[in-house]
């Protein structure tokens, strides 16, 4: 078994491929595997994934599986589970890219704290500004409890920091059925799965490991491109807060989740000018919707906590009128 999978999905990432592949020649070990798993691109990052698994093969296990349709990257983050040997797992995405010797260290850590998972600070870069974002948890190094760290309602918690590539997760979280993502969705993919991680997990630690650097701001990327995918947040959130009110602890918990779904659907009216009229259009009427579907007295408890100005434009949207042909998720 190798000690360690790293699952790195690719997809129209020319230009920013080889930085990706070069940072896995610099974290290469024996018993280290790489899965590349191409979702179906179109343009030359298929021969480039190809000529770097070959390079790689000399230094560590390769594994390239070729998607001819794309799927998404939750889709294609789950057939790299699927085919992923090691005892600890982690991701990276193909226009991202790791520091020389990052993923040595990240294995220690976790081998040293023995927990179910780990999460890592990471480095956001936007052209040449770089940023170091911290996991929104205090303790350091020490093993906690996940389900804990989901709480308060009213805070910046571990649960606000999805990103699947900050971190590394033991093997029996995959063979308990926690690792794979929500199949099909092609943005938000990360918020059920770690509140899902968080509600089922029974450990996690934070550690202050930089060597994970995220790079916001690609032209193709969905937090830049205003189409429809991303509307996918709709049906991600409707199934947190589905899964949350099933939990033992629903009273606790589905404020938080609640709360947090109010929040994104604020943050993408703010911008929606960036998407075209008619997907501008079917945001608010999905969004509108989703405030009608939540339970009534959580939601109005959550609106009467946030401030009066992000209240009353949640408040306004829920009552607006239906309208024909906007639909729902």
């Amino acid at each position: 078994m190798p000690k360690l999978s790293v699952i790195v999905p690719f997809r129209d990432v020319r230009p920013y491929a080889p930085d990706a592949l070069r940072s896995l020649r610099a974290n290469a070990r024996p018993d280290f595997e790489f899965v590349l798993v191409d979702d179906g691109s179109e343009d030359d990052t298929p021969d480039l994934v190809e000529r770097a698994a070959e390079e790689l093969s000399r230094l560590a296990r390769v594994r390239v599986l070729r998607r001819e349709r794309p799927g998404g990257i939750a889709t294609a983050r789950n057939a790299g589970l699927d085919a992923a040997e090691g005892e600890y797992l982690t991701f990276l995405d193909g226009d991202d890219w790791y520091a020389p010797g990052y993923l040595p260290r990240l294995v220690a850590a976790a081998e040293g704290l023995g927990c179910d998972f780990l999460r890592t600070d990471h480095v956001r870069v936007t052209g040449r500004v770089r940023t170091v974002r911290r996991v929104p948890v205090g303790l350091r190094d020490e093993v906690l409890d996940p389900r804990e760290a989901i709480l308060p309602a009213d805070r910046t918690t571990a649960v606000d920091y999805p990103q699947a590539w900050a971190g590394v997760y033991h093997r029996r979280l995959l063979e308990r059925g926690l690792l794979h993502f929500p199949d099909g969705l092609r943005t938000a993919e990360d918020r059920p799965w770690i509140w899902r991680l968080h509600r089922e997990a029974e450990s996690f630690a934070v550690v202050g490991l930089l060597g994970v650097f995220y790079r916001k701001g690609v032209a193709s990327s969905l937090t830049r491109v205003g189409d429809e995918r991303q509307l996918d947040f709709v049906p991600a959130f409707d199934r947190v807060v589905a899964q949350t009110a099933e939990d033992r602890d629903a009273d606790r918990l589905l404020p938080k989740a609640v709360r947090t779904y109010c929040a994104v659907i604020d943050r993408h009216l703010a911008e929606r000018d960036k998407f075209e009229p008619a997907v501008a259009a079917r945001l608010r009427a999905l969004c509108a919707d989703a405030l009608r579907r939540l339970p009534r007295d959580v939601l109005d408890e959550v609106l009467d906590s946030m401030d009066a100005g992000r209240a009353g434009r949640l408040r306004r949207l829920r009552r607006a009128p239906l309208r024909a042909g906007r639909g729902v998720a």
